[in-house]
């Protein structure tokens, strides 16, 4: 049996299933992903694209820029995905929407050069 990994938006109005094990945990330092989620740093998890299943409601999507499509709520707002030209197979989705986003410890940096510089993060210790 494969492990499966529940997540929502605040108000509930989306929920989803990830099956599977995911492609990857990571920060996201970008410009793009603070002003989408309003925090100082993302992190995400990929899963392949066929391995998620939207349980209730639809993730609304936008295209934030050339080759990026973000998703959320549209009922209250949570920021819940990102998809890029660069991983075509697979979503990102925020680790913060997860029932057990304890267990997705992020293991890599994107866009560390990005990093806001009073964000302390030890880049070369794995999930920090």
């Amino acid at each position: 049996m494969s492990e499966t990994y529940s997540g929502r938006c605040l108000c509930g109005a989306v929920r989803f299933e990830a099956r599977g094990r995911p492609k990857g945990v990571f920060w996201c330092h970008c410009s793009s992903c603070r002003r989408h989620s309003g925090a100082p740093v993302s992190v995400f998890v990929g899963f392949e694209n066929d391995s998620v299943t939207v349980i209730e409601g639809v993730i609304t999507t936008f295209k934030s820029s050339p080759g990026t499509t973000r998703g959320f709520c549209a009922r209250c707002g949570s920021t819940l995905t990102c998809a890029t030209v660069h991983f075509p197979a697979e979503t990102h989705y925020h680790v913060g929407a997860f029932d057990r986003a304890a267990e997705l410890q992020p293991g890599r940096h994107f866009f560390a050069n990005e990093q806001l510089p009073w964000l302390q993060l030890n880049h070369n210790e794995p999930g920090k």
